[in-house]
């Protein structure tokens, strides 16, 4: 089989045709949102819109997601695209004609969005399946904010067969100029750790704080001592975020509570920091307590890996982009975003990137406009046909033999 080699209108005219399709899938998404791992009625969506193609649909017993298997005309590698589809438990306040129907949940990350281009590059990849040199699957992933979906679908088998060579997923930025493309090699979001610390005093009285052992100031101790501690023993250019931002304690004026609560997150860019860091905390909460009479433990909800992008396939997205879009479509991102993703579980695995995809609403400045998760949050949804198009480009470079894995 001859490789059909890139070509740039074959994508971006498949972007431009199925931008209508898009908008009307990422629309109906988007005013019906779920969350978590059940998200049956936006499963329901997708495979209404996968009807009719040539793909074999798979599903697992731990979620909704789905992947859909697109066998080329040639046997050579496997190639993963992907797309979350969960929604945020948030309350929309944007006055979009199609907003969240569903109170306390919004897509406020552009998920939505994924699922409609991934949606579309199915389509678009099906139409030109007998040129295609090996096998693309599509994942359609529920479960990202903070439900290990990636992780799930790992764990049912839904990528052991066949498994990929490579994966890439895109993710919608309204402070990233419209159409533009942006990744990084090495570490490009953060790992996401909850910490969660109790520190047992003595209760008494408000007015003899001597016959009690106070637990508020030591857990005000702690959150100061933490700071110290992430600023003078982790270095600087292999950093940790760890922020507290709730601390629960006591019922009324005039009594001392006997615990007090501290909730924060963790984030860190490598495995060797996430371990350091933790391993501190928990001494230092201990001790800090054990020196005021009191007990204090620390203990830790493991989240998201770091999400660290293969260097070959990154350079082959970028190569891709500036062959379809033009070189000033794509930026090499000097630092990390302290974000997380659950697509790190997926690199983990395979050799893969995740690149950003500008989407800044029409009026708006990218550097101020509202962020993801804002409650406010709109994107220009003229993207996605860009999104429909790198994604075919990269599929079809990859499968064709360019970039080593």
């Amino acid at each position: 089989m001859t490789a059909l080699p890139i070509d740039t209108s074959v994508w971006t005219t498949a972007g431009e045709a199925l931008l209508g399709e898009a908008i009307a899938l990422r629309r109906a998404i988007h005013e019906d949102p779920e969350l978590g791992l059940d998200c049956p009625r936006t499963t329901e969506k997708i495979l209404k819109a996968l009807q009719g193609l040539p793909l074999e649909i798979r599903q697992g017993p731990s979620t909704t997601g789905l992947v859909a298997i697109l066998r080329g005309g040639g046997d050579g590698r496997t190639v993963l695209l992907r797309g979350d589809m969960d929604a945020l438990p948030l309350q929309e306040d944007t006055g979009l004609d199609f907003r969240s129907r569903t109170a306390g949940a919004m897509h406020a990350c552009g998920h939505d969005t994924h699922v409609a281009m991934l949606a579309g590059a199915a389509r678009a990849l099906s139409a030109e399946r007998e040129r295609l040199n090996g096998t693309v699957v599509f994942m359609f992933q529920p479960g990202e904010e903070g439900w290990h979906g990636a992780r799930f679908m790992l764990e049912d088998g839904l990528l052991d067969d066949p498994k990929p060579d490579a994966a890439f997923a895109l993710h919608v930025s309204p402070n990233i100029p419209s159409g533009v493309f942006a990744s990084r090699t090495g570490p490009l979001l953060a790992s996401a750790d909850v910490v969660r610390i109790k520190v047992r005093g003595a209760g008494g009285h408000a007015a003899m704080p001597q016959d009690a052992i106070d637990p508020i100031p030591i857990a005000c101790e702690i959150v100061t001592a933490l700071q110290a501690f992430v600023t003078r023993r982790v270095p600087a250019f292999n950093p940790a975020v760890l922020t507290i931002a709730k601390i629960e304690a006591g019922t009324t004026n005039n009594i001392i509570p006997e615990d007090a609560h501290l909730t924060g997150t963790l984030r860190t860019m490598s495995e060797t920091t996430r371990k350091q860091v933790q391993e501190g905390v928990k001494k230092l909460v201990h001790h800090v307590a054990a020196a005021h009479g009191a007990t204090g433990e620390a203990e830790f909800d493991q989240g998201f890996p770091v999400t660290v992008c293969d260097g070959r396939i990154v350079e082959l997205a970028r190569r891709v982009t500036h062959e379809v879009f033009g070189a000033g479509a794509w930026r090499d991102m000097p630092h990390p975003m302290m974000g997380a993703e659950d697509f790190s579980y997926v690199l983990q695995q395979i050799p893969g990137a995740m690149a950003f995809l500008g989407a800044t609403p029409e009026g708006g400045d990218w550097r101020t406009c509202c962020a993801l998760h804002s409650n406010r949050m709109v994107l220009d949804e003229t993207v996605m046909s860009r999104g429909v198009a790198l994604h075919c480009a990269f599929a079809q470079a990859f499968l064709n033999g360019d970039a080593v894995v």
